[in-house]
């Protein structure tokens, strides 16, 4: 349970703790696989331990908005941070922000305008997976539109929301 007066920094830990044993379970569960379909038992736990990434990927992102909201007065929270760190000349992790923005909103609606703008402009952050390959790779590894389970996706993310925290703290 998350105490109401956890700083971002402090629920960001916990969330990477939390997110490490489902990545652990996701490498293991592959291992053990191999390459093969595999049970319907590890089937069901790799699926239950990416839907806890996935889970715990937006709720970070959810908490962090939630947080950091009263550093502008109103509107979409990530536009606003995107053009204040791109008047910043933060382009990096503007372009970041921006980035995990559209993966979070993918794993929360499924495909829209932030899936289409993923698939048009191709991110290094992440692995976006084409509808046609999650109906065909159904029985072999589940995974959503954006694989969580890709080794650095949940770093890369809480290491932005730092960033991201620490420039609005500081300015």
């Amino acid at each position: 349970m998350m105490r109401a007066s956890q700083s971002v920094p402090e629920l960001v830990a916990a969330a990477q703790a939390n997110a490490k044993t489902s990545e652990d379970c996701v490498s293991g569960i592959l291992k053990l696989m191999d390459g093969q379909n595999g049970s319907d038992a590890q089937v069901k736990e790799l699926r239950a331990a990416t839907d806890a990434l996935e889970l715990a990927a937006v709720d970070i992102f959810s908490l962090f908005e939630a947080r950091m909201q009263h550093h502008f007065r109103r509107g979409p929270f990530s536009r606003k941070l995107k053009s204040l760190l791109l008047e910043s000349e933060q382009t990096d992790l503007a372009d970041r922000v921006h980035q995990y923005y559209l993966a979070i909103n993918v794993l929360k609606h499924g495909k829209g305008a932030s899936y289409r703008e993923l698939l048009n402009t191709p991110s290094s952050l992440f692995v976006i997976k084409p509808i046609e390959d999650i109906i065909a790779d159904e029985a072999h590894a589940p995974a959503g539109l954006i694989d969580v389970t890709v080794p650095g996706f949940f770093d890369g993310l809480t290491t932005t929301i730092l960033e991201a925290y620490h420039f609005l703290e500081n300015r």
